[in-house]
């Protein structure tokens, strides 16, 4: 097509972002609006985007594809499957919730500091983050990808360290030690991460003489690019250890806790409902697209690691005190459930896999941006200093409730689907594994319940006695959240028909197909 409509789609928000650092000093409700204002028309270019993508046709759509670095063979080149729309699709919506909830947590530096202006910096950061995302889930070129899936570190390293919570019971002092350890520990491990990758990315073009991925795929299904089995291996090991530091992945997820519990509530939800979502989009993408053979090969080990992270990140959320650090290791299980889906190497698998990356972004935005409203009220992360809150904010405990329950996966709520779907695609292809990851259901009802039971019943605390319900900005953000949630959860038609035609491309990728059912023959 002639107007470049991917490139639009993510040159917007960092358009937004160049012009919103550059509002004045003075000007800071004006920068949070037109920071809205940005993120707003990138929603609409992303609704352009879904509107004009086609799941029965091709499998790469709006394809752009320019030359860049031709000295080494660098493109940019992009192009949309049904899996990047819909993630492309989540950034988009989840922004300028994100915008409207974080309104006001660059306010308290507004005060402390006359020689940088924080509110146009921290909005400006992160439409940066938003631009950066929606690009990595159209590149087709793998070192643009590699590129961006850096990159986008420096913005967030910023916004947890410079703009985390305030709300700690130690020293200004303490809580600044605590968000600089946090940023860093997350920029290191990704960092890291991405320093493997890179050296897989340079071996793959070695391989392949060709960074493009539709290149690489179209040589492997006419034979013209053969690679050694321990080469590709050790090439997947490179990719995939980078996108499970990012996902994350256990052993590989310490970072995420004290990244969360560190961050603002709105730069948490970038984390976990964005940003790690590159992870998981980049196994299905280029583990299983780029090298096949070596994906079934660790599918043991993968899956392995899989199921514990989702008992082991649910055991250690029944046990936090601190909300947000609960919220955290939720997110490390239910990850847990994204990559096993992926590994299970089924269509039901991966359906419910990608289903589960959009629905666990809108699900876990919902629960923490509330929870966040309710620690700025109350100036505390511990679950402790909460009791009796529905007594004396009910629509605030409703909300909670309503996001609490959607990352248990209720029935009549989009997770459910999801979830649904990875447990029927694990079982079939692998019994016991579908057993083990069922524990994390009934993990995932107590650690959920018994949150709610502490902080929203029971006696009202003195300090919550005077806590006031959500305001209208705040029901700005709960209210859409959760009809979305309620939306996808009874029909999720319009996701599944976009996500199941790329879902059947990655199954062919890897040669694999659905599990017969074994039916005794009737008599």
């Amino acid at each position: 097509m002639s107007f470049p409509l991917l490139t639009a789609t993510a040159a917007l928000p960092a358009i937004g972002a160049i012009a919103t650092a550059a509002v004045p000093a003075a000007r800071r409700t004006a920068a949070k609006w037109l920071a809205l204002l940005f993120s707003l028309g990138t929603l609409v270019l992303a609704a352009v985007v879904f509107l004009r993508f086609e799941p029965g046709g091709d499998r790469y759509q709006l394809t752009e594809s320019r030359a860049w670095i031709a000295d080494f063979g660098v493109r940019y080149e992009l192009g949309v499957d049904g899996i990047g729309v819909a993630l492309l699709g989540l950034t988009a919506l989840l922004i300028p919730f994100v915008i409207v909830a974080a309104w006001h947590d660059a306010d308290p530096l507004e005060t402390k500091s006359t020689r940088w202006r924080p509110t146009q910096g921290f909005f400006a950061l992160i439409l940066m983050v938003e631009a950066m995302v929606i690009l990595s889930f159209v590149a087709t070129d793998v070192f643009l990808f590699y590129i961006l899936f850096e990159a986008m570190l420096i913005p967030m390293y910023f916004l947890i360290g410079g703009f985390g919570d305030r709300a700690h019971a130690g020293s200004d002092e303490s809580a600044a030690t605590q968000r600089s350890y946090a940023a860093v520990k997350f920029l290191l491990y990704n960092l890291a991460g991405g320093l493997i990758m890179l050296a897989a990315v340079i071996g793959l073009y070695v391989v392949a003489g060709s960074f493009s991925l539709l290149e690489i795929a179209e040589a492997r299904a006419n034979g013209s690019l053969e690679m050694a089995t321990s080469t590709e291996r050790w090439l997947f090991l490179g990719f995939f250890f980078a996108f499970a530091v990012k996902a994350p992945l256990w052993p590989l997820h310490t970072w995420l806790p004290n990244a969360m519990g560190e961050a603002t509530a709105p730069v948490a939800v970038l984390i976990t409902a964005i940003v790690d979502k590159v992870g998981t989009f980049a196994m299905l993408r280029f583990c299983l697209g780029l090298f096949p053979e070596a994906s079934k090969w660790a599918t043991p080990v993968v899956i392995t690691l899989a199921l514990i992270s989702i008992v082991y990140g649910a055991l250690l959320a029944v046990g936090q005190r601190d909300i947000k650090r609960l919220i955290a290791y939720a997110s490390i299980s239910h990850f847990g459930f994204i990559i096993l889906g992926i590994f299970a190497m089924t269509s039901q698998g991966q359906s419910g896999a990608t289903l589960y990356m959009v629905n666990h972004g809108i699900s876990t935005a919902a629960l923490l941006l509330v929870a966040g409203f309710l620690i700025t009220r109350r100036g505390s992360r511990l679950i402790a200093d909460y009791g009796g809150v529905q007594k004396v904010a009910p629509v605030l405990a409703g909300t909670f409730l309503i996001g609490g329950l959607a990352t248990l996966s209720l029935p009549g709520l989009a997770p459910f689907v999801s979830e649904f779907l990875v447990l029927v695609g694990t079982f079939s292809a692998y019994p016991v594994a579908g057993i083990i990851a069922t524990s994390g259901i009934v993990l995932a009802a107590l650690y959920v319940l018994v949150l709610y039971q502490r902080t929203m019943t029971g006696p009202v605390q003195e300090s919550v006695r005077s806590m006031p319900d959500l305001r209208a900005r705040e029901l700005a953000v709960a209210v859409p959240l959760i009809a979305v949630l309620i939306f996808l959860g009874v029909f999720p038609k319009p996701l599944t028909e976009v996500v199941n035609p790329a879902v059947e491309h990655t199954m062919s990728d890897v040669q694999k197909k659905d599990p017969q059912p074994e039916v005794e023959a009737a008599k």
